[in-house]
């Protein structure tokens, strides 16, 4: 028996409930959604501990508090808004994301100071966010632009194994939208177990997480093989780990033909390249992009999905040991450093084809 067939139950009913009641979930628009001249933008960006000042007793939150050993004070926090914000606004050169995926998130209240920032107040960002059972506090979110983007179903989907003990991983979020081509969009913002622990340690709960979040994917896939499906996260594995090549099974576009009703990782181009969107002891691809096959369907005269790109501004960095630049983090070793975050974020472009 496949030992990660436990919680398959769940994840069909959430599946069938998606499926089946999914147009009538969320509060009718109205209005004609736009059109953006160069492509529909999804990114996803681990902001690093976006923390409120705010004691909560349920969270682990002591570390970003007043009288933490960094102390957490509203000047800190307010910088650290508009540090995310500076590069929410940069993502898309042209515009901003048109659904942008976060997490490590404290609550729905950071979320509204984030999009009420100055410095993309103008993106109009609406939020889908749902409270988890993550000790550390740290949750993922949506935030979408409704002028382009109009969700009719959203939910978190959680991600819960028993094998004798109950465990529950941190959920994923999940909203399910149309643009004004009439595509409908499965979009799916993830993070996984990290590798806190030790690589080894942890790498059964990832797999598990890639199974899990199989299960969805190929009950969406099994009644509509060309849905347009869109992956995005910090998984804490790379694009040729078994969590995501094995267990989600996304292949590789560029060595692996495309084939219907499959997914696949465009996260492996940069990859091969070196590059990375975190740095320990070298670059890691945590953070990833991940399409159905309709979205990269040359004769489908729909979205296609672009290359991904991974957001790398000179201001984003600091010069490390080695000479290698880094991400600029807030805070680490118990030293304050006033950055944005240990990782970079990534996006994605769907154009319309004609």
């Amino acid at each position: 028996m496949n030992r990660f067939r436990t919680n398959r139950i769940i994840q069909l009913l959430f599946l069938f409930v998606t499926l089946a009641l999914g147009m009538s979930s969320c509060q009718p628009r109205t209005g004609r959604l736009l059109t953006p001249a160069t492509g529909w933008t999804i990114g996803f960006y681990n902001v690093e501990n976006l923390f409120d000042t705010i004691d909560t007793p349920d969270k682990n939150d002591a570390d970003f508090l007043p009288n933490a050993e960094v102390a957490w004070n509203t000047e800190r926090y307010n910088h650290k808004l508009n540090q995310i914000a500076k590069v929410i606004a940069a993502m898309d050169t042209l515009s901003f994301p048109h659904v942008l995926g976060l997490c490590e998130v404290e609550n729905i209240e950071v979320l509204r100071d984030l999009v009420a920032n100055s410095r993309i107040r103008k993106a109009k960002y609406e939020v889908i966010h749902a409270e988890g059972s993550d000790n550390r506090g740290i949750e993922t979110a949506i935030l979408f632009r409704p002028d382009y983007f109009r969700p009719v179903y959203h939910r978190p989907v959680q991600v819960i194994r028993d094998n004798g003990r109950k465990v529950t991983y941190r959920h994923i979020m999940y909203v399910k939208g149309i643009v004004s081509t009439r595509d409908t969009l499965h979009i799916f913002v993830n993070h996984w177990t990290s590798r806190f622990g030790g690589r080894e340690n942890t790498q059964d709960a990832r797999n598990f997480n890639g199974n899990a979040l199989k299960i969805i994917t190929d009950s969406i896939l099994s009644v509509q093989p060309d849905a347009g499906i869109v992956i995005v996260g910090d998984f804490n594995d790379n694009p040729e780990d078994e969590s995501l090549f094995l267990h989600l099974g996304a292949l590789n576009p560029d060595t692996t033909p495309t084939g219907a009703a499959k997914l696949y990782n465009l996260s492996f181009a940069p990859r091969s390249r070196g590059e990375g969107t975190l740095y320990y002891r070298g670059w890691d691809m945590f953070d990833q992009v991940i399409v159905s096959s309709s979205l990269l369907n040359p004769k489908r005269k729909s979205l296609k999905a672009q290359e991904m790109e991974i957001v790398k501004k000179h201001w984003m960095l600091f010069q490390g040991s080695g000479g290698v630049a880094l991400p600029d983090r807030t805070m680490s070793g118990g030293r304050y450093f006033g950055g944005f975050s240990d990782h970079l974020p990534v996006l994605v472009r769907l154009r319309q084809q004609q």
